[in-house]
């Protein structure tokens, strides 16, 4: 439900002070610092509103370096965005929160495939599971690669399939897959398969069952105690300049809308990507881990056709994350929304 800008639209978003990917000058002189981490950002922009504040926290954040934003699809008819082409919609909105911040460095940003896998062995190739590859593959830099994912998993599982070796060099981080048993129980009336599963449950099944790779888990009962109220975002976020209004506003239409359908109204959003950037960027100094925050490790499970976890034998160690150190992650958010603003806002 993301708003979609229209062609032509956006020269008065534009922020007069302008900056690139690597520079923090509202951090003042002597604060950089080289990033410990390199990000690919994958995300539905087009979807919940939520992917938005992730956008924004992580390139914000010094500690990762992002080297490249996806923007993916969503599934066909999905409430947030019907389509038809939904990665392009996610394409212009993330070029379109860059504008709103004065980022230049739009050429990070590459479209995924337009629609989700149709078997576990056939890649939808695209620019986005290409740029995986290339930034797994680098043997120029020694920094760990994280992929946060906070939307359906095709690109990361079609670069997988097209390239295998990357499995061991780099740690997927997504926020998605119902809960654990024994360990959450579902929300109430909740969807049978979780939603950003939903988006492309082949693309899962790779990723979970047949594949090497390294996975942080948040699942959805974890990502639904990302709560922050209606008075934080009034007075944390909309009275933030103009982004701060912009990532109000967005959200806001969701909440009107669920609220004239009889869902409403709440007092509450979640902003259940933010933990992408919690335990990618904000880990601790010595020891590095998302040290504040709480997982189990279990063998990875298989999934099934109905979303569903099938135990493996002798599978590779998961992260499952079981609690995720909110305070943290929005209190930073909160505070470089307002040092980003407030040097915008200094022209």
């Amino acid at each position: 439900m993301t708003t979609v800008p229209r062609p032509g639209d956006a020269g008065h978003r534009t922020q007069a002070r302008r900056w690139r990917l690597g520079q923090t000058p509202w951090r003042g002189e002597g604060s950089h610092a080289a990033p410990r981490a390199r990000v690919i950002i994958d995300n539905d922009f087009s979807g919940d509103p939520d992917d938005l504040y992730q956008l924004v926290h992580h390139v914000l954040s010094p500690s990762v370096e992002i080297v490249a934003v996806i923007a993916s699809h969503l599934r066909e008819g999905d409430p947030f965005d019907a389509g038809p082409d939904t990665a392009a919609n996610a394409f212009a909105v993330a070029e379109d929160v860059f504008r709103r911040m004065g980022l230049e460095s739009t050429e990070v940003i590459v479209q995924g495939a337009s629609t989700g896998l149709t078997s576990v062995d056939e890649p939808r190739d695209s620019d986005a599971a290409r740029r995986i590859i290339a930034e797994a593959m680098r043997d120029d830099v020694d920094t760990p690669l994280f992929v946060a994912v906070g939307g359906g998993l095709t690109d990361l599982a079609s670069a997988y399939l097209m390239e295998p070796a990357i499995a061991d060099r780099l740690t997927v981080v997504w926020i998605g897959g119902s809960e654990h048993d024994g360990l959450a129980y579902p929300p109430p009336d909740g969807m049978p398969i979780e939603y950003n599963l939903l988006i492309d449950v082949t693309a899962g099944e790779v990723v979970f069952g047949g594949s090497e790779l390294h996975i942080w888990q948040v699942p959805r009962d974890i990502y639904r105690q990302c709560l922050v109220s209606d008075a934080e975002l009034r007075m944390r976020v909309r009275d933030q300049g103009p982004l701060g209004a912009y990532l109000y506003d967005e959200v806001r239409l969701v909440i009107d809308r669920a609220t004239q359908e009889g869902r409403g109204p709440a007092e509450t959003y979640a902003l259940g990507d933010s933990p992408l950037v919690l335990l990618t960027a904000l880990q601790s100094l010595f020891e590095a881990d998302p040290s504040s925050s709480d997982y189990v490790l279990k063998p990875t499970p298989a999934l099934t056709s109905d979303g569903a976890y099938r135990p493996v034998a002798g599978a590779r160690p998961m992260r499952v994350y079981t609690r995720v150190d909110t305070r943290l992650m929005f209190e930073d958010f909160f505070i470089k929304l307002h040092e980003f603003e407030r040097w915008q806002g200094a022209v």
